[in-house]
């Protein structure tokens, strides 16, 4: 995992939460890009991700984009944030082998609470939208 980014534009703390984050990496996720308030992350359905209609478990796609949202919403310096709540909706299915890509992108903070939006997309389709809503705990 390389990000030839100007440092200043790389989230440092996001990528070490990545590179610890054994649920993700386990389900085969990659930490394409973390800066401030965003990130991208890549996942490929594979064959335990799919349930009985053969196309991918909502569950997975949800937690494609909860990490997208979490590494976004780590930022140098700001503390451990945490999710506070986090809806998805569902636009398409997406099947085995399908490559999706989760875009999360900060849209405000206030005080110790952020809002974020997530675009999961196969290719330029898009297969669902996710909020996520952040706490940052107290030190």
């Amino acid at each position: 995992m390389s990000d030839e980014r100007a440092p200043e534009a790389r989230n440092e703390t996001a990528w070490r939460m990545f590179e610890a984050d054994k649920a993700s990496r386990n389900l085969g996720m990659r930490l394409l890009e973390a800066g401030e308030g965003t990130a991208v992350v890549e996942m490929t359905v594979g064959p335990l991700m799919v349930n009985g209609h053969a196309i991918a478990h909502g569950g997975f796609v949800f937690t494609l984009a909860d990490t997208a949202f979490a590494c976004a919403c780590n930022v140098e310096g700001g503390g451990v944030t945490v999710a506070a709540g986090g809806d998805i909706t569902f636009v398409t299915s997406a099947r085995e082998g399908d490559v999706l890509v989760a875009t999360a992108v900060e849209r405000v903070v206030y005080g110790r609470s952020g809002v974020y939006d997530v675009t999961v997309r196969r290719g330029e389709e898009i297969v669902a939208e996710f909020r996520g809503r952040s706490r940052t705990l107290s030190r």
